[in-house]
């Protein structure tokens, strides 16, 4: 009984932002849960290597498609081929997501509409796409990646701290419209996960700072998201929705 709450055999799942870092781990424990997955980013390359990998050894099979989220023409044809690769998406990740540090009074226009266009519009735009389907036949799980940045911020993430901020909103708003068709709409939101991101932002004694910020004095692996993601993306949490889980090692329980 235990081990079918977490079966996705037969699962159709989108993961944006799917070629690396959190995205390849969440993609990859779904397909190791039985799901069908169609992963997504801006670089086939990467793709291509990551959909082996995600595959290798997995009962699930792995398609990708080569999207720039910050496109509505994109994003809409995306939810097209995802769909027509396995006929439906049943659990969508809404992944994909960037950040670059301005403080307030130096923010450029095309730098804050791009990331409310990746981090937010993107999320909205595919939920929108993807939701019918999920309506009609009557289960959907539609999980948004935001972070602990929605909660605590830092100088310089205006942006970043604005968009997963809102995409808590969006969720609560969502799972209103959607639970009734038996449609799951939640956050997770990571805090310090050790990853191509925070790595090409932060130096090495920032790293280390970022650490001990944490109660469990070190960053996340991207695959301690594995179970977090199965949990709303399963049977298991066919009660969960409206709501952010928050995996960040306890910083946000850390005040000293």
């Amino acid at each position: 009984m235990t081990k079918s709450l977490f079966d996705l055999t037969g699962r159709a799942a989108l993961v944006t932002g799917g070629s690396k870092g959190l995205g390849k781990a969440m993609a990859r424990g779904l397909a190791e849960a039985g799901a069908n997955v169609v992963i997504s980013s801006r670089r086939e390359d990467a793709l291509k290597v990551a959909a082996r990998e995600i595959g290798d050894g997995v009962t699930g099979k792995v398609q990708y498609v080569v999207a720039d989220m910050t496109s509505r023409e994109d994003v809409a044809r995306l939810a097209e081929a995802a769909v027509a690769a396995f006929g439906r998406i049943d659990i969508l990740v809404n992944n994909a997501g960037d950040n670059k540090p301005q403080p307030i009074d130096q923010i450029q226009d095309d730098v804050w509409d791009g990331l409310i266009e990746l981090n937010l519009s993107s999320c909205m735009a595919l939920s929108r796409a993807l939701a019918p389907g999920m309506k009609e036949r009557k289960w959907g799980r539609i999980i948004h990646i935001s972070s602990i940045m929605g909660f605590s911020s830092a100088g310089g993430r205006n942006a970043y701290s604005a968009t997963k901020s809102a995409l808590k909103g969006l969720a609560r708003a969502s799972a209103n419209d959607l639970g009734e068709f038996g449609i799951t709409v939640n956050c997770i939101a990571p805090g310090p996960f050790l990853t191509d991101l925070p790595l090409g932002l932060l130096s090495e004694a920032k790293q280390a700072e970022f650490a001990r910020r944490t109660a469990m004095n070190r960053w996340g692996r991207p695959e301690e998201l594995v179970g977090p993601i199965l949990l709303l993306a399963s049977e298991a949490g066919s009660y969960i929705t409206g709501t952010t889980l928050v995996v960040d090692g306890g910083t946000l329980s850390k005040i000293f």
